[in-house]
Protein backbone atom coordinates (compact mmCIF):
# COMPACT_ATOMS: atom_id res chain seq x y z
CA UNK A 1 0.00 0.00 0.00
CA UNK A 2 2.87 2.36 0.83
CA UNK A 3 4.35 1.80 -2.62
CA UNK A 4 1.12 2.80 -4.29
CA UNK A 5 0.95 5.98 -2.21
CA UNK A 6 4.56 6.83 -3.13
CA UNK A 7 3.84 6.28 -6.82
CA UNK A 8 0.74 8.48 -6.63
CA UNK A 9 2.76 11.14 -4.82
CA UNK A 10 5.54 11.05 -7.43
CA UNK A 11 3.04 11.23 -10.30
CA UNK A 12 1.30 14.17 -8.62
CA UNK A 13 4.59 16.03 -8.20
CA UNK A 14 5.50 15.41 -11.85
CA UNK A 15 2.12 16.75 -13.00
CA UNK A 16 2.44 19.76 -10.68
CA UNK A 17 5.88 20.70 -12.05
CA UNK A 18 4.71 20.07 -15.60
CA UNK A 19 1.73 22.36 -15.05
CA UNK A 20 3.90 25.07 -13.51
CA UNK A 21 6.33 24.84 -16.42
CA UNK A 22 3.51 25.20 -18.97
CA UNK A 23 2.11 28.20 -17.10
CA UNK A 24 5.55 29.79 -17.06
CA UNK A 25 5.90 29.24 -20.84
CA UNK A 26 2.42 30.66 -21.40
CA UNK A 27 3.27 33.70 -19.25
CA UNK A 28 6.42 34.29 -21.30
CA UNK A 29 4.47 33.86 -24.55
CA UNK A 30 1.84 36.35 -23.36
CA UNK A 31 4.58 38.84 -22.53
CA UNK A 32 6.03 38.37 -26.02
CA UNK A 33 2.66 38.93 -27.66
CA UNK A 34 2.53 42.56 -26.60
CA UNK A 35 2.69 45.34 -29.17
CA UNK A 36 6.46 45.40 -28.69
CA UNK A 37 6.55 42.05 -30.47
CA UNK A 38 4.25 42.81 -33.36
CA UNK A 39 5.45 42.68 -36.93
CA UNK A 40 4.79 45.79 -39.01
CA UNK A 41 2.60 44.26 -41.73
CA UNK A 42 1.26 46.61 -44.39
CA UNK A 43 -1.71 45.78 -46.62
CA UNK A 44 -1.30 48.39 -49.36
CA UNK A 45 1.05 47.24 -52.13
CA UNK A 46 1.86 50.75 -53.39
CA UNK A 47 2.69 51.98 -49.89
CA UNK A 48 4.81 48.89 -49.17
CA UNK A 49 6.69 49.22 -52.45
CA UNK A 50 7.35 52.93 -51.87
CA UNK A 51 8.56 52.23 -48.32
CA UNK A 52 10.85 49.43 -49.53
CA UNK A 53 12.37 51.72 -52.16
CA UNK A 54 12.72 54.66 -49.74
CA UNK A 55 14.37 52.54 -47.04
CA UNK A 56 16.37 50.31 -49.40
CA UNK A 57 14.96 47.17 -47.79
CA UNK A 58 13.67 43.97 -49.39
CA UNK A 59 9.93 43.50 -49.59
CA UNK A 60 8.43 40.30 -48.17
CA UNK A 61 4.93 39.55 -49.43
CA UNK A 62 2.90 36.95 -47.54
CA UNK A 63 -0.03 35.61 -49.57
CA UNK A 64 -2.30 34.07 -46.95
CA UNK A 65 -5.76 32.85 -46.11
CA UNK A 66 -5.39 33.94 -42.50
CA UNK A 67 -8.53 32.38 -41.07
CA UNK A 68 -9.03 29.22 -43.11
CA UNK A 69 -5.75 28.01 -44.67
CA UNK A 70 -4.15 25.55 -42.24
CA UNK A 71 -0.62 26.08 -43.61
CA UNK A 72 -1.10 29.85 -43.40
CA UNK A 73 -2.32 29.65 -39.83
CA UNK A 74 0.62 27.41 -38.87
CA UNK A 75 3.11 29.74 -40.61
CA UNK A 76 1.72 32.68 -38.68
CA UNK A 77 1.49 30.88 -35.33
CA UNK A 78 4.81 29.01 -35.50
CA UNK A 79 7.01 31.54 -37.32
CA UNK A 80 5.64 34.97 -38.18
CA UNK A 81 4.39 35.75 -34.67
CA UNK A 82 7.61 34.72 -32.92
CA UNK A 83 10.03 37.36 -31.57
CA UNK A 84 13.04 36.05 -33.51
CA UNK A 85 11.20 36.58 -36.82
CA UNK A 86 9.56 39.84 -35.77
CA UNK A 87 12.82 41.39 -34.57
CA UNK A 88 14.60 40.43 -37.80
CA UNK A 89 11.74 41.47 -40.07
CA UNK A 90 11.05 44.82 -38.43
CA UNK A 91 14.71 45.75 -38.81
CA UNK A 92 15.53 44.29 -42.23
CA UNK A 93 12.33 43.89 -44.26
CA UNK A 94 9.21 45.68 -45.37
CA UNK A 95 6.30 43.32 -44.77
CA UNK A 96 3.18 43.12 -46.92
CA UNK A 97 0.25 40.81 -46.14
CA UNK A 98 -2.04 39.88 -49.01
CA UNK A 99 -4.92 38.20 -47.23
CA UNK A 100 -7.85 36.22 -48.61
CA UNK A 101 -9.92 35.64 -45.45
CA UNK A 102 -13.28 33.89 -45.50
CA UNK A 103 -16.29 35.63 -44.01
CA UNK A 104 -14.41 38.88 -43.32
CA UNK A 105 -15.45 42.19 -44.86
CA UNK A 106 -12.68 43.90 -46.84
CA UNK A 107 -12.77 47.10 -48.83
CA UNK A 108 -13.37 46.54 -52.52
CA UNK A 109 -10.09 48.27 -53.40
CA UNK A 110 -8.18 45.83 -51.14
CA UNK A 111 -9.97 42.83 -52.67
CA UNK A 112 -9.17 44.09 -56.16
CA UNK A 113 -5.52 44.72 -55.24
CA UNK A 114 -5.14 41.29 -53.66
CA UNK A 115 -6.74 39.48 -56.60
CA UNK A 116 -4.57 41.42 -59.06
CA UNK A 117 -1.37 40.56 -57.15
CA UNK A 118 -2.40 36.90 -56.85
CA UNK A 119 -2.80 36.73 -60.64
CA UNK A 120 0.18 38.97 -61.43
CA UNK A 121 2.63 36.86 -59.42
CA UNK A 122 0.96 33.64 -60.62
CA UNK A 123 0.39 32.36 -57.11
CA UNK A 124 -0.57 28.69 -57.18
CA UNK A 125 -1.44 28.12 -53.53
CA UNK A 126 -1.37 29.48 -50.04
CA UNK A 127 0.72 30.25 -48.15
CA UNK A 128 3.18 31.71 -50.61
CA UNK A 129 5.91 34.11 -49.57
CA UNK A 130 7.73 36.26 -52.11
CA UNK A 131 10.94 38.13 -51.38
CA UNK A 132 11.83 41.10 -53.58
CA UNK A 133 14.58 43.65 -53.71
CA UNK A 134 13.68 47.33 -53.21
CA UNK A 135 13.05 47.87 -56.93
CA UNK A 136 10.60 44.95 -56.89
CA UNK A 137 12.44 42.20 -58.69
CA UNK A 138 11.56 38.77 -57.36
CA UNK A 139 14.31 37.03 -55.40
CA UNK A 140 12.53 33.91 -54.23
CA UNK A 141 9.13 32.41 -53.82
CA UNK A 142 8.29 29.69 -51.32
CA UNK A 143 5.56 28.32 -49.12
CA UNK A 144 5.87 26.89 -45.65
CA UNK A 145 7.80 23.88 -44.40
CA UNK A 146 8.43 22.62 -40.93
CA UNK A 147 10.90 25.35 -40.03
CA UNK A 148 11.61 26.61 -36.57
CA UNK A 149 11.49 30.40 -36.22
CA UNK A 150 15.30 30.45 -36.07
CA UNK A 151 15.79 28.32 -39.21
CA UNK A 152 13.16 30.39 -41.03
CA UNK A 153 15.08 33.61 -40.31
CA UNK A 154 18.33 31.91 -41.37
CA UNK A 155 16.68 30.85 -44.63
CA UNK A 156 15.44 34.41 -45.21
CA UNK A 157 18.95 35.74 -44.64
CA UNK A 158 20.36 33.15 -47.01
CA UNK A 159 17.79 33.89 -49.71
CA UNK A 160 18.52 37.59 -49.36
CA UNK A 161 22.26 36.96 -49.65
CA UNK A 162 23.07 38.32 -46.22
CA UNK A 163 25.75 36.98 -43.93
CA UNK A 164 24.18 34.65 -41.39
CA UNK A 165 24.96 35.87 -37.90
Amino acid sequence: MKHILYIILIISVVFLFSSLSKNKDNDQDSLLNTSEYTANWLTDYSAARAKAEAEGKPLMINFTGSNWCSGCIRLDKEILSKPIFINYANEHLILLKIDFPLGVQQEESLINQNNYLYDHYEIEGLPTVILMDPVVEIFREYGYGKDSPHSYVLRLKSLLGQVIE
